[in-house]
């Protein structure tokens, strides 16, 4: 298939008439390897592309192929690769501010983002705190309940993924991450099971409350209780209906703060402005990043008045800042991609397009042995892989589907903890046609090398 130059990226079916990765990508890789910590950028025969261009659910690498996206660049894209009014806010915003002084002189853009953020709180009375990054809104959020209840201890759950700084990594459960980092970490943080199902519910609920009632490891009464509405790098694992509603109960009868992290699953992915609407979750203080920003570092912290006052007021010299706090950039996206997630009523298409998505690939996949399940929530969807007897996960194999997929022209991601499912975040912008035509290539790469 042969696009006229003058075609634009967005809507467009994959091309990929060079195999990937092509010779200017892996030039790239080798200058990459000269120069960047080998601890960071996965780097082989077959993996990566470099990426040149994006525009709706369209990438362009070095070499001039064109992808279909359905990543959204870690989920951050939500509204579309380069949707036209990010891009006019941001350019607009560049030609008269790009850097002021946060938590010092300010500028109305934070002013005005905070209290769009707080209008979509799930509380009358919200406060919020901006940041660049979903680990520190995450650490924001730790701190302030530690602050508000008094407790250090920390109840998380199994497959967790909430970051990779210091305070973040003790809530996140991979001992990928956490093993080389262990002795530095806070040992307080506690760790229950996550049903998939709803014969785990009673097990994982009975655990939830002997840990609140015993406390964390070490003997620190838990005062904070953090989960993902819909578990992500996990692999798209969804909660039974009612585990979230109890373990909210729970939480509120031990006195413990819930923290809904909705980094990756909040602002419409999963079919509603919080997911935690929708898995039954009731929330004392919110994580929001990647989407926010449209695909600049912004992210926030929220809660009701009455637990961010905790916090002490500033005389001056706040205890949690940063430099790019409030950044007029970051604002500026922010509230645009507000809008078009207001104006696109982008929850509802994520609902019905993830809907789709699921059936197709049911459909499609039915029927191959290694699939064992797909799941989902909107346009957060997973195809966990597995093998033997009884089915168990099958280490890399979602690896292996990513890297067939690509050069079928189709970004997609593993997640799991063995890189077992193959995880779909993808832009609500994407059309039926590029869907589905990813879905009958993802449906081959499976067949092929899982």
């Amino acid at each position: 298939m042969t696009y006229p130059s003058r075609q634009p990226l967005g809507t467009l079916l994959p091309h990929v008439p060079i195999p990937p990765p092509g010779k200017a990508s892996r030039r790239l890789s080798r200058r990459l390897a000269g120069a960047e910590s080998r601890n960071v950028t996965h780097l082989s025969e077959a993996w990566p592309i470099f990426w040149q261009e994006a525009r709706g659910a369209n990438v362009r690498d070095a070499d001039g192929n064109v992808y279909v996206d359905l990543t959204a660049a870690f989920g951050a894209a939500l509204i579309g690769h380069a949707h036209p009014a990010l891009v006019s806010a941001v350019r607009t915003q560049a030609e008269c501010l790009i850097h002021a002084m946060g938590d010092v002189h300010p500028t109305a853009l934070k002013v005005e983002l905070l209290e769009r953020l707080c209008a979509l709180a799930p509380w009358g009375d919200a406060r919020g705190v901006l940041a660049s990054t979903g680990s520190e809104a995450v650490e924001i959020a730790l701190k302030t309940a530690q602050l508000a209840t008094g407790r250090a201890g920390v109840l998380a759950f199994e497959g967790a993924y909430h970051g990779l700084t210091l305070g973040s990594l003790a809530a996140t459960q991979r001992g990928h991450f956490r093993g080389p980092f262990e002795r530095r970490l806070y040992g307080g943080v506690a760790f229950a099971p996550f049903p998939v199902s709803g014969e785990q519910v009673p097990e994982a609920l009975s655990c939830v409350h002997d840990l609140l009632r015993r406390g964390a490891p070490g003997g620190d009464p838990i005062g904070t209780l953090i989960v993902e509405p819909v578990q992500g790098r996990a692999g798209a694992r969804v909660p039974p209906e009612g585990f979230m509603a109890a373990v909210s109960e729970m939480a509120a009868d031990s006195g413990a703060l819930v923290i809904a992290d909705e980094v990756l699953t909040g602002l419409g992915r999963c079919g509603a402005t919080l997911a935690s609407d929708r898995v039954g979750l009731s929330p004392d203080i919110v994580c929001l990043g990647k989407a926010l920003g449209g695909g600049l570092p912004v992210s926030a912290c929220l809660a009701p008045a009455r637990i961010m006052d905790a916090w002490p007021p500033s005389g001056g010299e706040a205890i949690h800042t940063s430099t790019f706090l409030g950044h007029p950039l970051g604002c500026a996206a922010a509230l645009a991609v507000l809008d078009v997630v207001e104006a696109e009523a982008v929850a509802r298409t994520a609902a019905s397009r993830g809907l789709a998505l699921v059936g197709e690939l049911r459909a499609q996949l039915d029927g191959l042995p290694r699939v064992a399940s797909v799941r989902g929530l909107g346009l957060l969807v997973g195809i966990e892989l597995a093998s033997g007897e009884p089915m168990m996960p099958a280490p890399g194999a979602a690896a292996r589907v990513a890297e067939a997929a690509l050069r079928a022209g189709v970004l997609v991601l593993p997640a799991g903890s063995h890189a077992h499912v193959v995880e779909l975040t993808p832009p609500a912008v994407v059309t039926e046609a590029q869907l589905s035509h990813a879905v009958r290539a993802l449906a081959r790469a499976v067949e092929e090398v899982a």
